[in-house]
């Protein structure tokens, strides 16, 4: 049947380039329907975000959702003795509970961040920080905190 169905179609073709010209139209129509579905986007997280830097420009902050992240360009001196497979930034300080030395392979450093002039205070949610010629001195509600300076470092 395949057969004969070709030897038709070889003819019908030979066929048509004889005698006069034919033309054959075909017309596709198609149809798409379109559907949108507009849903309302989700919340935002919650944030309460800043950052300040010291006047020295070697000392940046960053606070968010209760945890604050002071980094040091020039790094904490002395190292600290545990180990760390990226570099010793700075150091970390939560609401609740004692300041760690902070092991990261980024920054939070943010060179246009407002300067928290010497003398100066930064507060939130329990966490409070001085801007002090020998460095800064942060400290949460638990009597928990933190000194970050050029020469040397310490945290409680």
């Amino acid at each position: 049947m395949k057969a004969a169905l070709a030897v038709v179609g070889v003819f019908a073709a030979l066929c048509a380039g004889c005698g006069g010209a034919k033309t054959i139209r075909t017309t596709v129509v198609t149809e798409t329907n379109v559907v949108t579905v507009t849903a309302a986007a989700p919340e935002p997280a919650s944030h309460d975000y800043a950052r300040f830097q010291m006047p020295s420009k070697n000392i940046g902050c960053g606070y968010d959702s209760g945890v604050l992240r002071c980094d040091i360009l020039s790094g904490l001196k002395p190292e600290p003795s545990e180990a760390c497979e990226l570099d010793w930034t700075g150091v970390v300080l939560e609401a609740n509970g004692a300041a760690q030395p902070e092991c990261a392979g980024d920054t939070i450093y943010d060179g246009s961040a407002p300067i928290l002039g010497y003398g100066e205070r930064w507060a939130s949610n329990g966490i409070s920080c001085e801007s002090r010629k020998d460095g800064l001195r942060c400290a949460n509600g638990s009597g928990h905190g933190f000194s970050l300076a050029r020469a040397a470092w310490d945290v409680t």
